[in-house]
């Protein structure tokens, strides 16, 4: 992500052209990437198993991330969907995800190339859609209709007759929330669909303890504001307090610090064990291995406006 994200920041008038290409080509060393990591996972759960002694014990975070392991997500995302979806079983194999750039690196695309998955990604820019419209083509040959991709900017206003226009109500399996802005609002927003799984980004920068978001601000873009892009979306104490108010329980954090998984309550209730906020958390490990620590975060951050949810 953070190359193509470079890549658009510096996509002038007179640049587009060469930037779009090299946008095209951003995936294959990405496929590379997503090889290794597997070997690595392979072997990863291979020492596990030889060395069980050695392991924390399985409850709070061990529990969880001790099933990460990355195909096509970011991080350790898809092993742990796949644990989650083990345990709470799977019914109607639909999704949404906004906020997927061109979808070749996301938390829905191991779902749908490996396990029969349907559902809708969407994303801003038309040439992320695009890009992704071709990688799904190549991806899933015949089945390719499986995965619409949609061009649409995502607020809060929108986002349900988003939903509904393109038949997406009632209960799907999984909603995953990714926009790097007004991730809170958009999700307190959506009533349309009703996911057995959320995952959606937490920005660690905020620490562990208050419950604050960005106020709303419908056009808001993160690079504008500040140069490193730290300042937007909520803090997993918001997040988790959102949750609790529309029924669903938080089951962890992937290990990087970037996204947050909840389980609606009905489901959740006698197989995962409450875990908070303070709990769950995880600090951002890309901004810490960068050199900012948490304190210089959250000078930077709270510098700018918050909202106390």
């Amino acid at each position: 992500m953070p190359v193509k994200r470079t890549l658009q920041r510096w996509s002038q008038p007179m640049l587009k052209p060469v930037a779009r290409r090299l946008l095209n080509l951003v995936h294959v060393p990405r496929r590379l990437e997503a090889l290794d990591a597997g070997q690595r996972s392979i072997g990863a759960q291979y020492a596990k198993a030889l060395y069980p002694g050695l392991l924390p014990e399985s409850t709070g975070k061990s529990a969880l991330n001790s099933h990460e392991f990355r195909v096509y997500s970011q991080h350790g995302e898809d092993g742990i969907l796949l644990y989650l979806f083990s345990i709470i079983g799977v019914k109607s194999r639909r999704f949404v995800e906004f906020g997927v750039e061109d979808g070749t690196e996301c938390n829905t695309a191991n779902l749908s190339i490996n396990f029969g998955f349907r559902g809708m990604l969407m994303d801003g820019d038309a040439v992320n859609i695009a890009n992704g419209r071709r990688f799904y083509d190549s991806m899933l040959g015949e089945h390719a209709d499986a995965v619409n991709l949609l061009q649409s900017w995502i607020a809060a206003d929108n986002i349900n007759s988003i939903l509904t226009d393109n038949e997406f109500t009632g209960e799907i399996d999984l909603l995953s929330i990714d926009i790097d802005g007004n991730d809170y609002w958009v999700w307190k927003a959506i009533d349309a669909v009703r996911p057995r799984i959320v995952i959606a980004e937490y920005n660690a920068g905020f620490g562990p303890a208050r419950s604050v978001t960005i106020p709303y601000q419908p056009a808001f873009d993160r690079w504008k504001v500040h140069s490193t892009g730290m300042y937007f979306g909520a803090s997993l104490a918001a997040l988790t307090k959102l949750g609790s108010s529309k029924g669903y329980s938080l089951a962890g954090c992937d290990s990087s610090g970037a996204n947050a998984f909840f389980v609606r309550d009905d489901l959740a209730a006698g197989v995962f064990a409450p875990i908070t906020a303070m709990q769950a958390f995880y600090p951002q490990a890309s901004r810490i291995l960068a050199g900012h620590t948490q304190v210089a975060q959250e000078k930077i951050l709270f510098a700018f406006p918050v909202e106390e949810v």
